[in-house]
């Protein structure tokens, strides 16, 4: 079975590395969910202080993680950005209703930068549903790590090229389901690929 640092080492050599270049943080329009959903005038106001309140916490922690230069952390502040859509959810809960919360988190997830990776549900999915070893899910949660990692290493590459973007994805992709593959039994490597079958790479809108 290939160590964890094999398996970043692979990726990392395959990862284009650049020097960050301060790029500015593109948030997300709230004003567009506004035009789309009737708030009354008291909801506006706490929404927008709400919605003030994170974009003003996330660009802290953008301009923390920029000032590492070339170390800049994407990993950790996308770790750090999905955090905070989650408390700024539970307190939207408080001045939206039931239909105009389940519109704001749909605007919210279609808009947003998400960490691009297997999130912890379908890991899970993954782990059980594929009778997986320790030992194998190990293996899928380093190369999943690894995936993520590269990824973001090649931003400055692909920063605002969807198509780009998309080919780098596919690249590490294929990367992260061989690292998968060597170390999973070949039945547990089919219901892997089944579970997987419809992760694609998605582009910001």
């Amino acid at each position: 079975m290939k160590s964890v640092k094999t398996l970043f080492l692979a990726f990392a050599l395959a990862a284009v590395s650049v020097a960050c270049s301060g790029d500015k943080k593109k948030g997300i329009d709230y004003n567009q969910f506004k035009t789309e959903v009737q708030l009354t005038p008291d909801q506006v106001k706490s929404f927008d202080e709400i919605t003030k309140k994170y974009q003003d916490l996330q660009e802290q922690n953008f301009q923390a993680a920029k000032a590492q230069g070339g170390n800049m952390d994407r990993v950790a502040l996308g770790i750090k950005n999905e955090e905070l859509r989650a408390q700024q959810s539970v307190e939207m809960t408080k001045i939206l209703d039931a239909t105009q919360m389940e519109k704001f988190n749909k605007f919210v997830d279609e808009n947003s930068r998400k960490r691009p990776r297997y999130d912890n549900a379908l890991l899970e999915r993954i782990k059980t549903e594929g009778q997986l070893s320790e030992d194998e899910f190990k293996v899928v949660n380093a190369a999943n790590d690894a995936f993520e990692k590269a990824f973001n290493d090649a931003h400055d590459v692909y920063h605002g090229n969807n198509d780009l973007a998309k080919e780098y994805w596919e690249k590490f992709d294929v990367q992260r389901k061989a690292a998968i593959k060597s170390a999973l039994t070949p039945e547990h490597y089919t219901k892997f690929e089944e579970i997987v079958k419809d992760i694609k790479f998605k582009g910001r809108k």
